[in-house]
């Protein structure tokens, strides 16, 4: 088996539970390749009982033939890895070291029982659907998916903007507000979620369409089937707007016409047993516990 191991940042109080998984990866005999800039992180702070090898490129999955993608932080780590995994079909296994994480699902305390799980092959696949960005302007070059959300937002502190949306060609609202938000299943419970909208199930076939702060109090939001393209168009006071896929962004104007559809390929998220969808929104936000007494 070869794995890459991924992160952006290597933080001190981290370098208990990263030394970990590189001990027990070791430990279960498998191959691992780093993403270059974190190797270089590690150096002087990691002891590698072996050599590692060094992840560069998307192309490096399919020359070396790669099984999975560990993550090492939050939900945002996993939100940049997909800009790397991409069409590949190689599975994400995220490890949470950061707060809240509803994607890395696997705690610090459970590093090894996941990786021991994981060469056993005792995991499911959870299939992720991702947004596609179609625009009349090039942005965001080769990169135009997400898993999250996509989001067109005023700029700065100017004034409400207007966005016109159609579903299919056919006018569904203009709205009148700081920005909207298109999310897929996965980013219903971020973004969308604090402004509002529901928490959706994890292949349910469907978008959710949440104004951001909406000038019109009785504007709510809309969950539509995920085989809509959703288009805009885009005035307000301010010549230039936000968009947004996942944690990247770009500067946009009215001239951009815009549509989201669903992706062409998905995200695959490695579960280890016993962590589901269920659990994890219970636990991350904490249904099902009383703490007035507390």
């Amino acid at each position: 088996m070869q794995v890459v191991v991924y992160s952006k940042l290597l933080k001190d109080k981290d370098i208990e539970p990263v030394q970990l998984l590189f001990d027990t990866l070791f430990d279960e005999e498998i191959s691992i390749f780093v993403y270059g800039p974190y190797l270089e992180q590690l150096r002087g702070k990691v002891t590698f009982k072996k050599d590692v090898l060094v992840f560069e490129s998307y192309w490096d999955l399919f020359r070396k033939k790669l099984d999975f993608f560990i993550t090492l932080g939050g939900d945002g780590t996993i939100l940049s890895a997909i800009t790397h995994v991409r069409d590949s079909n190689v599975p994400i296994l995220g490890i949470n070291l950061g707060r809240l994480g509803f994607l890395a699902s696997i705690e610090k305390k459970k590093i090894v029982n996941a990786i021991q799980l994981l060469k056993r092959g005792m995991y499911e696949i959870d299939e992720r659907d991702l947004l596609y960005l179609e625009s009349n302007l090039p942005i965001f070059g080769e990169i135009r998916f997400a898993l999250n959300d996509c989001t067109l937002l005023k700029r700065d502190t100017s004034s409400m903007i207007t966005i016109h949306t159609f579903i299919n060609g056919t006018y569904l609202n203009s709205y009148w507000a700081d920005g909207i938000i298109i999310a897929t299943p996965t980013g219903s419970t971020g973004y969308s979620l604090s402004c509002g909208g529901p928490i959706i199930f994890p292949n349910s076939g469907n978008f959710v369409i949440t104004p951001v702060a909406p000038h019109n109090l009785n504007v709510r939001p809309v969950v539509i089937s995920d085989d809509s393209v959703v288009s805009f168009e885009i005035e307000g006071r301010a010549e230039q707007f936000l968009c947004t896929l996942d944690s990247r962004f770009e500067t946009i104007t009215a001239a951009h016409q815009l549509a989201i559809r669903k992706n062409s390929f998905t995200i695959k998220l490695v579960q280890i047993q016993d962590v589901g969808f269920m659990q994890t929104i219970r636990d991350k936000l904490t249904w099902g516990n009383d703490s007035r007494n507390h």
